[in-house]
């Protein structure tokens, strides 16, 4: 007893045939047009057309310019065409939106992953200073040799001065051999 194929749920129905396709469109180029969109309808630029749309429409229809007078005063057919574009301008402006948080929240992940690497880098360099003033604390410094090289002459020009016959000096002052004493 098998059952039919189409009253499988594991197995996929077949197509249909004449079955109508939805057009394809394509989200970021959708995307892109809600952006564009909603960038204009913030403009002072749109304001002022909008408004002279309206106050056109008004005056066509209250003073019956050229014998116009297709939507009489409550304006009927004015409150559809904005409650069209209100109902068309809302998703629009809130998708254009979604895609300025979803790109906000791209750039904040890659400044918190750099702020991360910049602290880390920071805190190796920190250690490595610290490092740095351990290890000169055991090092002599160049002016300590210096002041060192200094003393050292200082005594040694002493020494000379306070004991001329000890064989350090000759009686002109040039330094002479000990062993054989010339110079």
């Amino acid at each position: 007893m098998s059952e039919p194929l189409r009253d499988r749920l594991d197995q996929p129905l077949e197509a249909r045939v004449g079955a109508r396709r939805l057009p394809q469109v394509d989200p970021d180029l959708f995307g892109l047009f809600a952006e564009k969109f909603a960038r204009f309808m913030g403009t002072a630029r749109f304001l002022v057309w909008m408004t002279l749309f309206v106050i056109v429409w008004i005056t066509v229809n209250l003073i019956g310019v050229f014998g116009l007078n297709f939507d009489p005063y409550p304006f009927i057919l004015l409150n559809l065409f904005f409650s069209t574009q209100a109902s068309y301008a809302a998703p629009l402006i809130l998708l254009a939106q979604n895609r300025q948080a979803d790109r906000d929240r791209v750039g904040l992940e890659q400044d918190r992953a750099r702020d991360e690497r910049s602290l880390a880098d920071t805190e190796y360099l920190t250690r490595e200073v610290a490092a740095l003033r351990i290890a000169m604390r055991d090092m002599a410094s160049r002016d300590f040799i210096r002041s060192e090289l200094r003393d050292l002459l200082d005594e040694v020009t002493q020494q000379r001065q306070e004991c001329p016959q000890c064989g350090w000096a000759s009686e002109d002052g040039s330094p002479r051999d000990k062993r054989s004493g010339k110079r």
